[in-house]
């Protein structure tokens, strides 16, 4: 119909369909991931991914290829599978144990009917080398070279399937060629296409790293603290679990920005923030860590009442405090002072949590400071 009435070429077409299939797909993995996420479902994307990327592909291979079964024309959408393949193999870089694909050729040979056929066994085989070829540039592959590998692996194993299929389908060498050719062209746009993707979803993580975490040391900011310390502070009051939270900042910092230099201060920051992530990192990666103001930090203990925080507390206190930093062959003295607390049935909002914490850090301060204080 769209080449009779409209007077556009089935190929140009084929183009826009399958593009809007592979941008159907980022939709709704995007849509997919956020769910998740918002739910507080601890799935790795990179899995989420695999997973959706496979049962999507393959439910667009079946669904095309449905209509098609027991015909001699059965061979027609075979450049859209083997585009669904690479998408899957290359850019989706999903790896497939030969344990989980080879049932699936089978399945896929049955429902088309053609399992009884030599040529579609040799198409099946070298249909699964195609996508081991195909992951494997894409897991070593040389950034100088990664087109070119690209486009001849697509070029080799492209030509040899449909080979097979020319010879099952007695097909003439014209059509062989041409559907050869369309899928080369397919596979260039499908490159660029996906690249161009890539590299605005790129742009649009490192903008909202950017937003997110502290630029100097490389910690969550305070708009991140201040999220999700609504949502920890609103989940423990509905479910009666315990929630604790240190405050520290660095003694005399001004001191050491006026002696030092503001990039003697930046070291210090950097210092403070990784042994502290260093000591969390080594107890509990579920405790939260935030840069909320110049040399004020916050750790967030979810599920932890106030004795549960004193060993680590303790730690991160001690590590502080017992090092040095140095600077252009100086070494400046650190010390801090803490501020510790707990949630309590009287709290309402997050803010009451975070002010006792913040009286409790001016009180060490303000009483010999190098001090903790917890209530």
């Amino acid at each position: 119909m769209t080449w009779h009435v409209w007077q556009v070429s089935p190929f140009i077409t084929s183009i826009f369909f399958i593009l809007g299939v592979f941008t159907l797909y980022q939709v709704l993995y995007d849509w997919l991931k956020s769910v998740m996420h918002l739910k507080k479902i601890n799935v790795d994307d990179d899995r989420l991914n695999a997973v959706f990327g496979v049962l999507y592909m393959l439910i667009f291979i079946f669904s095309m290829q449905s209509t098609l079964v027991g015909k001699t024309i059965s061979w027609e959408f075979m450049n859209f599978q083997i585009i669904a393949l690479v998408f899957c193999a290359y850019f989706l870089n999903i790896h497939m144990p030969y344990r989980i694909f080879i049932p699936i050729v089978l399945i896929y040979m049955i429902f088309n009917a053609s399992i009884g056929y030599w040529e579609s066994w040799c198409h099946a085989w070298t249909l699964i080398m195609c996508y081991e070829s195909f992951n494997h540039i894409r897991r070593f592959q040389n950034d100088k070279f990664q087109f070119i590998n690209y486009i001849l692996v697509g070029i080799c194993f492209g030509g040899l399937m449909w080979f097979f299929v020319k010879i099952k389908f007695n097909l003439t060498w014209a059509t062989f060629y041409e559907e050869w050719f369309y899928l080369i062209i397919f596979e260039i746009l499908l490159y660029s296409y996906v690249n161009m993707i890539l590299r605005d979803s790129k742009l649009k993580l490192h903008s909202v790293e950017f937003a997110n975490h502290d630029a100097l040391t490389k910690i969550e900011n305070y708009a991140v603290y201040n999220s999700k310390m609504k949502y920890l502070f609103d989940t423990s009051r509905r479910n009666n679990l315990h929630l604790s939270m240190m405050m520290f900042d660095i003694d005399h910092f001004k001191h050491v920005n006026d002696t030092y230099g503001h990039l003697a201060g930046d070291q210090v920051l950097q210092h403070v923030a990784d042994i502290t992530q260093t000591v969390i990192n080594a107890n509990d990666p579920h405790i939260k860590f935030y840069r909320t103001g110049g040399e004020e930090f916050n750790v967030v203990f979810p599920g932890y009442d106030l004795d549960a925080t004193k060993v680590i507390v303790q730690q991160i206190f001690a590590a502080i405090n017992n090092t040095k930093v140095n600077y252009n062959g100086t070494d400046i003295n650190i010390s801090i002072s803490m501020g510790v607390s707990a949630i309590s049935e009287a709290d309402m909002r997050p803010n009451d949590l975070y002010s006792r914490v913040d009286d409790n850090l001016y009180h060490s301060k303000n009483n010999g400071r190098m001090q903790i204080t917890a209530d």
